[in-house]
């Protein structure tokens, strides 16, 4: 009698191993990682051009400081200063002058009399007036003092309001009633009452 075949073994097959993600989109894995690799590389080359264009900037800001042009100093007594028609020469300052005029015009000050003596010439192509009180004479705390207009036409009577031909120049003594002690900084001559005026270091 005849046996049936016997059914060989069969081993059962083996599901499919499952390949890792990432080597399975190689193309995908390969474009992450360039595209990880190209942002770091940009923060890091961000921060240093922060970095170098925050030090640029520090020293644009020291060169622009230091190559600032420094404020001009005013002129002193014995130097030209100009404004508008009138070139204008400080020749001295007295201070402490307890009066002027003579014995029957003399005058007094509330304070002390502070006298400034300039050379006022007419460099302009046209007559022109110089007017005793636009004349501001300043102390160093910025107090400002008007002409005292009796006592400056007393000390020189030619004075008063002169006219001054191109060409020509004269010679003025400006008189100021000031407090006591009072020390002069600087005066404010003008070519006229409305011009802007150029300031002389008279301390």
């Amino acid at each position: 009698m005849t046996q049936p075949p016997q059914n060989p073994y069969v081993q059962p097959q083996q599901p499919p191993t499952k390949k890792n993600w990432f080597l399975r989109h190689k193309i995908l894995t390969a474009i992450g990682a360039i595209v990880v690799i190209a942002v770091g590389v940009n923060l890091a080359s961000g921060g240093q051009d922060s970095s170098t264009s925050g030090t640029t900037s520090s020293s644009q800001a020291a060169t622009e400081g230091s190559s600032a042009p420094a404020e001009e100093s005013a002129p002193g007594i014995g130097a030209a200063a100009r404004d508008g028609k009138f070139e204008f020469t400080v020749q001295n300052v007295e201070r402490g002058v307890a009066s002027v005029g003579d014995q029957y015009t003399s005058q007094t000050p509330q304070g002390e009399y502070v006298l400034v003596t300039l050379n006022v010439a007419n460099i302009g192509n046209e007559q022109q007036l110089f007017d005793t009180s636009s004349q501001k004479l300043l102390d160093g705390q910025g107090r400002e003092y008007s002409t005292d207009t009796l006592a400056t036409v007393t000390n020189d009577p030619n004075l008063g309001f002169s006219q001054i031909n191109p060409g020509n120049s004269l010679v003025a003594t400006l008189v100021y009633d000031v407090p006591a002690g009072t020390a002069p900084s600087e005066i404010e001559l003008h070519d006229s009452l409305f011009s802007g005026g150029v300031t002389v270091s008279v301390a």
